[in-house]
């Protein structure tokens, strides 16, 4: 099989739809398929792309993000007679799917697809409830982890102590990410528990809020933040921090940071939004909070109870060894590739 993929970020990008693309980019060539990616941020051309997809000659095109690649690949597929796979993202659904400017350009692509993946339920039934006459042809196929470690001392490099206790907020910086949420309650919590720190990872993605982030640092000298770094540093990070922090105003589904941090053993605090409860289960294998004074609350019971951050990290490992099996997730998308290819034979 012959798969061409287009993406919005790849390699050495460590965006999410970057890490999920060379996650399964890695386990599709592990079971011989052969794989070309084509990544929008690179400059190339909507028409150059279509040139190159052409003469790779693929079996199927999957295209991640359906904003950003939607339109090149189902025309792509339209002029190759060949099958088209979209992956739904959280912008996908939860914002350029109500919004005038996307909504009619997102559902016509929606409606050429062969085939469309949501990462989770609940992001079918919202697409479901926008667009039901495409109902047949999604399929949900869960996120997984792969996190390949790199040697990386975080306290080291960061001049930070055993004793210290870091919150690490790893995440592109961008809006909805809103990752400054954290800082002042943090702030507030550090008059009993100076050892509280805080760490920032992620490429500034929207310039607007790298410079909100520096600006806000700058009042906050316990917290940190690194940049973009490259992923297998992340990994290495996670397995020294106490507490991992997601503070999206809205996921897709699975967030990679989430899934990373618990297959670390890692305990989490998350909002308490949609995308995080697929993962999430508050108290169980994480802490979801829906408020400022929440987030203080839940933060506190982590900084003082360490038996807490061990029973809620041992249960999200457990979790994702248990659920969220890497070999099934790359059987169901050669599954899906097969069904896709089985169904564009019958309608040709």
């Amino acid at each position: 099989m012959r798969l061409g993929i287009v993406t919005p970020y790849y390699f050495p990008s460590v965006r999410g739809n970057s890490i999920t693309v060379q996650r399964i980019e890695s386990g599709l060539k592990e079971q011989g398929v052969i794989v070309r990616v084509w990544s929008l941020e690179y400059g190339s051309s909507p028409g150059e792309i279509l040139q190159a997809l052409e003469d790779f000659t693929p079996d199927l095109i999957h295209g991640f993000h359906v904003s950003s690649s939607g339109q090149i690949v189902t025309e792509a597929a339209l002029r190759l007679g060949i099958p088209s796979i979209l992956t739904i993202t959280g912008t996908d659904v939860n914002t350029d799917l109500f919004d005038p400017h996307w909504r009619l350009k997102v559902i016509d692509v929606l409606q050429r697809a062969t085939r469309i993946v949501v990462f989770h339920d609940c992001m079918r039934v919202k697409l479901v409830g926008e667009l039901p006459e495409v109902a047949r042809r999604i399929r949900v196929i869960g996120q997984t982890v792969r996190c390949q470690e790199t040697p990386f001392d975080l306290r080291q490099h960061l001049d930070l102590t055993p004793d210290d206790l870091i919150f690490f907020i790893p995440a592109g910086i961008r809006r909805v990410k809103n990752v400054t949420f954290c800082l002042k309650p943090l702030d507030a919590l550090r008059i009993r528990y100076p050892q509280v720190k805080a760490v920032f990872v992620g490429p500034v993605i929207e310039a607007a809020e790298g410079a909100r982030l520096r600006e806000a640092l700058r009042d906050y000298p316990w917290a940190f933040y690194l940049g973009s770094v490259p992923h297998e540093q992340i990994c290495a990070m996670l397995t020294s921090v106490d507490v991992v922090i997601n503070s999206s105003l809205s996921e897709g589904g699975m967030a990679n940071s989430i899934l990373e941090a618990m297959s670390c053993g890692r305990a989490v605090l998350t909002s308490d939004i949609e995308g995080n409860r697929s993962v999430v289960q508050d108290g169980i294998n994480g802490l979801l909070f829906g408020s400022e004074a929440e987030f203080t609350r839940k933060a506190e019971r982590l900084i003082r109870e360490p038996s807490l951050r061990h029973a809620l990290g041992k249960n999200g490992k457990e979790k994702i060894e248990r659920e969220f099996s890497r070999e099934g997730e790359i059987q169901d998308y050669l599954q899906l590739y097969q069904e896709a290819i089985g169904a564009c034979s019958r309608r040709g």
